[in-house]
């Protein structure tokens, strides 16, 4: 036995490094929560635990085999629902475009959420998803994923894309799940959180990185044999990678597991992805998938945002719901950096 080596148990470990932790002053581990950190606030929608996602203690990869968005909705908001009726979206605007209208509209002459019962809320949110859903898709009737897919001109993509929306559909507190639920905290309408919510996910590091992922595959188009001579170049010239790895899946996304193993992944992709994993040891995440998803079926460059925001509205709706329900205001504080705070008297300690 080496005896310079030291064994303890890991609950042990696990305890001393919670005792350590409690002696942070709560300045700075509320400072590290907002950024990948400790949890900020209770909430029992989602959890990514183990490497898997749950939605309500159900995985959220098996629960893709077989349900649709709206079953998720009724998971998630925890009561039945009714959706509303269809209508179209108006012609020629692009589909995050008409969301962003049909929701400013809306959130303009929208009841306060802070009051409303468990009942009302959940008609008031499945109207919200109803006017976000007819925004983007309109044109048909039937479940959300066949609309979505008459709606991008591909009714033989319905199966897969009621799997990607599923699997979509929440992801714990992330930056426009938590924009949503800062905005009804202050008692503001579901269709203004929603709003808030979607105008966070249109940044390019958060709902519309899949396009991102399409401009990568078409750039190394030329290195299509040899990709990784292509992402090389990318990372000469300082940039990032985007499609790959994710810190809450330290082994793999099994959202873009899941939805990489429902379709016939083209070569390129695949290259593409053998090359990144030699190249950085990232596997690919969820916006790799989209990207993926798109290209196998030749849908247009609008899907992959329309098929994100379609599907994180429900998550964004479930946990506004939550929000409400707790009476809460999110209101954090700021760690203040600036020039030193001068009184009447002088410098304050």
């Amino acid at each position: 036995m080496d005896t310079r080596r030291s064994l303890y148990r890991e609950e042990d470990v696990d305890r001393l490094a919670a005792r350590a932790r409690g002696r942070r002053s709560s300045a700075v581990v509320a400072s590290e929560a907002i950024s990948w950190g400790e949890p900020v606030l209770p909430s029992a929608i989602s959890t990514v635990s183990g490497g898997r996602l749950y939605y309500r203690g159900v995985d959220a990869v098996e629960l893709a085999a077989t349900a649709t968005l709206e079953d998720v909705a009724t998971l998630l908001w925890d009561g039945a629902w009714t959706p509303p009726a269809y209508a179209p979206r108006p012609e020629g605007r692009a589909p995050i475009s008409a969301a962003f209208t049909a929701l400013a509209e809306r959130a303009a002459g929208d009841v306060a959420s802070s009051g409303l019962g468990p009942w009302q809320l959940r008609s008031e949110a499945a109207s919200v998803l109803g006017c976000i859903a007819d925004a983007m898709l309109g044109v048909s009737a039937g479940p959300l994923h066949v609309r979505l897919a008459d709606s991008l001109g591909r009714r033989a993509a319905a199966d897969v894309l009621r799997r990607a929306v599923v699997l979509l559909a929440d992801h714990e507190l992330n930056a426009s799940t938590f924009a949503a639920r800062v905005a009804v905290s202050t008692g503001a309408s579901l269709s203004a959180g929603a709003l808030a919510g979607l105008a966070t996910f249109a940044g390019p590091r958060h709902g519309t990185a899949a396009a991102a992922v399409l401009a990568l595959a078409l750039d190394i188009g030329p290195h299509a044999d040899q990709p990784g001579d292509g992402l090389r170049e990318w990372l000469g010239e300082g940039r990032v990678i985007p499609g790959f790895a994710h810190r809450l899946y330290p082994r793999g996304d099994v959202r873009a597991e899941a939805l990489l193993a429902a379709i016939e992944v083209p070569s390129s992709f695949s290259k593409l992805a053998l090359a990144a994993d030699d190249l950085l040891g990232d596997r690919p995440n969820v916006d790799f998938a989209l990207a993926a998803l798109a290209a196998a079926y030749d849908l247009p460059p609008h899907a992959p945002v329309t098929i994100f925001a379609l599907a994180r509205c429900v998550g964004w709706l479930a946990h506004m719901l939550e929000q409400v329900a707790s009476g809460q205001l999110i209101r954090p504080r700021a760690r203040y950096v600036g020039p030193a705070v001068t009184g009447g008297s002088g410098p304050l300690a």
